[in-house]
């Protein structure tokens, strides 16, 4: 299926590994010119020679998203967006007692603020010539929030607010927002946090992913979600072929949630 996408322009916050990465390199393959975006130089460095190495259009600017500044040099720096993907994120498992208050306020920098920053710089231009689309990166987690994740989660849940705000702006354009609702996806820092957890546990990684996936009783896909797949959603979501889609949290989540948004 032609997407259509070749020519458009695209900017993936947090996308040196992981889910970014895999839409970044999802874009690329169709034709898009990326720019990616990791708070390590070196790693960003590494990540644009991979894929320029596979043939795509990219370039990468460093930017930690919990610092203001570094925020404002990025967007000064980004030329014009077709494709906007607030994919950058913490998360963490933490007891809620012992989350303090500037964790808090750190998770809604990153996983919130990027977002409300890189659209109110980059949605008016998206308004002004009557095309652009905004993806934000959420999590079944916004939903169904984890007792052991609860500043994710609630982070998560305000990131869904903020898109589906932000669709009632572009009524009557060609302007599409939407999130993504994704479930447990085997990016490389799940993979780091469940290689630690099986470490101290004494178990395999293998035996690890197992008994959390067991731990989802509702899942239909019963194994974790590859970030290839949550990116051939975003690239759908991101592409005119997906123009009757605004304002809407679509599920890419495994089967996982019961509950009706």
């Amino acid at each position: 299926m032609d997407l259509k996408l070749t020519g458009k322009t695209a900017f993936v916050s947090g996308s040196t590994q992981g889910i970014g990465y895999a839409i970044a390199r999802s874009l690329a393959a169709e034709g898009v010119a990326v720019t990616i975006n990791g708070r390590d130089p070196v790693k960003l460095d590494k990540a644009v020679a991979s894929l320029r190495g596979e043939g795509a259009t990219v370039d990468g600017i460093a930017a930690d998203f919990s610092d203001v500044d570094q925020v404002s040099r990025l967007c000064d720096t980004l030329a014009d967006v077709d494709i906007l993907v607030n994919n950058v994120g913490l998360f963490d498992l933490a007891e809620f007692e012992q989350i303090s208050d500037d964790e808090w306020l750190r998770y809604f920098e990153v996983n919130v603020m990027s977002g409300v920053r890189l659209a109110r710089r980059i949605m008016p231009s998206m308004l002004h010539k009557d095309w652009g689309r905004i993806v934000f990166v959420s999590s079944e987690s916004g939903v169904n929030v984890p007792g052991d994740m609860i500043h994710y989660g609630t982070t998560k849940a305000a990131m869904l607010a903020l898109a589906n705000g932000l669709a009632k702006l572009t009524k009557g354009t060609g302007v599409n927002v939407n999130s993504i609702l994704g479930g447990p996806t085997y990016s490389d820092g799940v993979a780091q946090t469940v290689e630690s957890i099986a470490d101290a546990q004494s178990i395999s990684t293998g035996d690890m992913k197992a008994a959390i996936i067991g731990a989802n009783p509702t899942s239909l896909l019963e194994r974790f979600i590859e970030p290839s797949e949550i990116a051939n959603m975003v690239t759908f979501l991101a592409s005119p072929a997906a123009s009757a889609t605004n304002g809407s949290a679509v599920r890419v989540d495994g089967g996982i949630l019961t509950t009706l948004l």
